[in-house]
């Protein structure tokens, strides 16, 4: 036998003896490890079935309560909502408080509707963005069916210039400020609206028009 056949053989030998060793210390510890992560795998993927399907089911019936709540069954709607609310997925439960909301509002019920859009608004548990946008809406009921105060009080925080809402809050304020003879700060808000150089096109025109009849209906100094 040459030397390099020798000492492959035993280079061989070695490595087989260094496996052993290893085998006998971790292999147990291997094999668990390797059944964890077999069965977390599994865990994932029974979770990420259901969660799936449940939301699913739950989109299925938040549909099924538009489609009623858009044929005017109002009642039926609120009910198959308010059980959504109870019992739904994912962010089903929050869509049905604020559609229900809504459809409060479409019957006329503005007072249930606004205690509704506030409910939410005052939920901490609820993504920021979506209770502002639900303090906004409150609002924009509240300028037909509200004092100023009350419109202050829910959309004036959200007018600031770094807030996305601002334009909406801003036109919603100036509404209200209008109709309660404060044409001076309508006036001044819709101005605020129309040098906003990020204001949608639509939005900059109804400012435009509005700070125009403001304009017109002051008395000459």
């Amino acid at each position: 036998m040459s030397d390099e056949s020798f000492f492959r053989e035993i280079n061989q030998e070695l490595r087989q003896d260094r496996a052993r060793h290893i085998w006998d210390r971790y292999g147990l510890t291997a094999i668990g490890i390797g059944l964890a992560i077999v069965l977390a795998a599994g865990i994932y993927v029974a979770w990420d079935w259901w969660t799936t399907r449940q939301a699913n089911e739950s989109g299925d019936r938040f549909s099924q309560a538009l489609t009623l709540a858009n044929e005017g069954n109002s009642e039926e709607a609120l009910a198959r909502l308010s059980e959504l609310e109870a019992d739904g997925h994912g962010a089903y439960p929050v869509l049905a408080r604020l559609r229900a909301a809504t459809v409060q509002a479409n019957a006329g019920d503005f007072a249930e509707a606004v205690a509704s859009f506030d409910a939410v608004a005052a939920d901490t548990s609820i993504p920021q963005s979506i209770r502002d946008a639900a303090r906004l809406r409150s609002g924009y009921l509240l300028v037909d069916h509200g004092s100023y105060e009350d419109v202050a009080g829910r959309v004036e925080a959200l007018t600031s210039d770094e807030n996305a809402l601002r334009h909406s809050a801003r036109e919603a304020l100036a509404l209200a400020a209008w109709k309660d003879g404060q044409s001076t700060e309508a006036l001044r808000l819709f101005d605020l609206m129309i040098d906003d150089e990020r204001i949608s096109g639509n939005m900059r025109q109804r400012a435009q028009m509005m700070a125009e009849l403001i304009r017109g209906t002051q008395e000459p100094s």
